[in-house]
C-alpha cells in the first residue's frame, strides 16, 4: 500500500492542517468536575498571551475565556429556590439594559418563566480603557420549564434566538441548562 492509500484508511489527512493558534481544550476524561480542570485552563490562557491578541490598548484582551459547566452548587447560594440540575438553564447576557420586558415576553411566549435575573460581579479596573469605555451589563437570567433536559435545552435555543431577533442591544453568549 502506497502513503496515499494508507493516509485515506486513516483518521489523519494533511491537507486539512492549518494553523489554529490560539485554541486550547482541558476535559476530565471521566466527566468529573474539578478545580484542577478550571486551574488548568486559566493556564492554557496565560501561556497564549503569545498571541499578542490585543487592540491599541495592551490591557485589553480578545475576550477569550473559559465554557464551564453550570456550577450547580455556586447558584443555589447566590439564587433563592432554583429547581434540581438541569430542569433550569442560565442565558449569559451582554446588554439588553432597558429589554427586560422584551426577553421576558419572549420567554413566556416559548413556555418559560423567569426564575432570577443576577448582576454578574466584574471589576472594571481589571480591564483597559477601551474595553471599560464600551463594557456592556453582564448579567445573568435563569430560566425554568417543566420540559424534560434535552427538549428544554432546544427550547433554550430558541428563546435565545427569538431574543436576539426582538431586542437591540443584546448579546447572548450561553442559553444553556449545562453550561
Amino acid at each position: 500500500m502506497n502513503e496515499k492509500e494508507d493516509r485515506q484508511r486513516g483518521l489523519y489527512r494533511p491537507e486539512f492542517e492549518h494553523d489554529a493558534c490560539g485554541v486550547g481544550l482541558v476535559a476530565s476524561l471521566d466527566n468529573v468536575a474539578s478545580r484542577t480542570i478550571v486551574e488548568s485552563g486559566l493556564t492554557v490562557l496565560k501561556r497564549l498571551m503569545h498571541r499578542g491578541a490585543t487592540g491599541n490598548d495592551p490591557r485589553t484582551g480578545d475576550g477569550a475565556g473559559l465554557l464551564l459547566r453550570i456550577p450547580d452548587p455556586f447558584f443555589r447560594k447566590v439564587v433563592k429556590d432554583l429547581p434540581p440540575a438541569g430542569q433550569y438553564g442560565i442565558a449569559m447576557i451582554f446588554g439588553a439594559v432597558g429589554e427586560e420586558d422584551i426577553i421576558e415576553q419572549v420567554v413566556a411566549n416559548e413556555g418559560g418563566k423567569v426564575l432570577a435575573w443576577r448582576d454578574v460581579p466584574v471589576d472594571p479596573n481589571a480591564i483597559g480603557d477601551d474595553a471599560r469605555s464600551v463594557m456592556p451589563k453582564i448579567r445573568e437570567l435563569f430560566l425554568g420549564s417543566k420540559l424534560a433536559q434535552d427538549d428544554f435545552e432546544r427550547k433554550l435555543f430558541v428563546i435565545r434566538r427569538q431574543i436576539e431577533l426582538k431586542t437591540k442591544d443584546c448579546y447572548i453568549c450561553s442559553c444553556s441548562t449545562k453550561t
